[in-house]
């Protein structure tokens, strides 16, 4: 294989590992009378009962009729407009379409089948729980006496507010009747929760506001984080009026323990996804270094610093000898001021790290799992040794690109774009690095 080979082989390897219906494949059996989930098993006289919301709910529910068929006595499954074809077809399931990112009439729908099929579980009864990215706004019920516009206008306020999304999704917890761990408290049988992680280090409580996870945030806190950036005042009445009862003790908390007929695994991340692409490479021959799975920053400063690992490989055989393979994943991101180009997260990664890697034989990929990065037909970007000069012969000032944030136009330029299309899974964004012994 050329370096640009190898690094594409990785990505599939990491992609493969982060494929929802595999991944529950790979985590679900039966043997006799126990479903057995990533090695354990769970006895089952009664009813099954499926629930999966999410953009990969689809794709993960398939592999759970794929096991258990008949045997599901009912199910609901939410997911994003346009993702259904690949559902399974069975009468004894509701599927539906719901909005993303932004919340619908659909999505508070399927917060009020899923809560009811939840009541429905008896207590020698099993509930599957299947979760993916996008769950907070596919799978929502607001509390009593919050509208779905009050709930709305509430994550605009925050969204704009500068909150971070751990912050953003305190307040969410607290006016929801389904999200941290409020849905695992009204189940009297058996939760077993398989969820893919779409948040970098796999906080279960973050990953679509944990619904069948302990919640260790009060109403303290989201009373807090509403007041410290300036949302208290600007929030619908309904809202800034639950918030309140909690405060005086008067409405329900968060589940604050765990609770023993509930289970929760973690069956696809970004961190399975990396050691994936980590174990390929040995495979491969390589002397492969796995940097990190929390990699987080501004994507043009975090690809420089990844940039001079790179240059310490090449020159020094240091911290690996060539030939050599880096992976890092994670979830980076472009700060906007102005008027932007065109682009991604992903693609000013590579274009940025283009810089340090000038002359160098190395291949550089960095992509966005689900296979879009940014408001764009690109994944993300491949970059080489070569690309800055490709980029100087065609006149392109990479320094101005970066500045006006128009890495996709760029990279388009040079060949180096990264197209994968719809991958059918999210678990943040990876990078592969190959250095080769020699130059270019």
């Amino acid at each position: 294989m050329t370096p640009k080979e190898t690094a594409l082989a990785l990505m599939d390897a990491a992609l493969k590992a982060a494929d929802p219906h595999l991944a529950v494949k790979r985590n679900l059996g039966i043997e006799g009378n126990n479903l057995v989930v990533s090695g354990e098993r769970f006895p089952f006289g009664g009813k099954i009962y499926l629930l999966a919301f999410g953009k990969a709910a689809c794709s993960m529910a398939r592999a759970v009729v794929d096991l258990l068929g008949e045997r599901i006595e009912e199910g609901v499954i939410i997911t994003k407009y346009g993702y259904a074809e690949d559902c399974p077809r069975l009468g004894r399931l509701k599927v539906i379409e719901a909005g993303h990112p932004v919340p619908d009439g659909n999505s508070l729908l399927g917060g009020k089948l899923g809560l009811e099929l939840a009541e429905k579980v008896g207590e020698n009864d099993i509930l599957l729980v299947l979760i993916s990215g996008g769950g907070s706004s596919l799978f929502l019920l607001p509390e009593r006496g919050i509208t779905l516009e009050d709930k709305i206008q509430t994550n605009e306020l925050l969204l704009k507010s500068g909150a971070k999304i751990y912050e953003i999704n305190t307040v969410r917890k607290h006016i929801s009747a389904v999200k941290g761990g409020k849905l695992a408290k009204r189940v009297r049988g058996r939760v077993i929760s398989l969820i893919l992680s779409d948040v970098v280090g796999d906080p279960l409580e973050a990953i679509a506001s944990g619904p069948t996870v302990k919640d260790p945030t009060p109403f303290g806190d989201a009373f807090r984080i509403l007041k410290l950036y300036g949302v208290w005042e600007k929030l619908p009445e309904s809202v800034k009026r639950h918030i309140e009862l909690g405060l005086e003790g008067k409405a329900e908390e968060t589940l604050k323990e765990d609770l023993p007929n509930v289970r929760n695994f973690i069956v696809g991340s970004n961190t399975i996804a990396c050691e994936s692409a980590l174990a390929k490479a040995r495979e491969l021959g390589y002397n492969a270094l796995l940097l990190t799975t929390t990699l987080e920053g501004e994507a043009r400063e975090i690809a420089l610093a990844i940039g001079s690992i790179i240059q310490e490989i090449a020159r020094y055989d240091r911290p690996v000898p060539k030939p050599a393979v880096l992976i890092a994943g994670g979830e980076w991101t472009v700060t906007i001021e102005g008027k932007a180009g065109l682009g991604g997260p992903n693609q000013e990664f590579a274009l940025s790290i283009a810089r340090k890697i000038e002359g160098l034989n190395a291949v550089v990929l960095a992509v966005d799992t689900d296979g879009t990065d940014g408001p764009t037909d690109a994944a993300g970007g491949i970059v080489d040794g070569k690309t800055l000069g490709l980029l100087r012969e065609a006149g392109v000032d990479v320094e101005e690109v970066l500045r006006r944030h128009d890495a996709y136009h760029a990279l388009e330029k040079a060949g180096a774009l990264l197209k994968t299309g719809p991958t059918g899974t999210n678990v943040n964004s990876l990078v592969v690095a190959v250095i080769s012994k020699g130059r270019q």
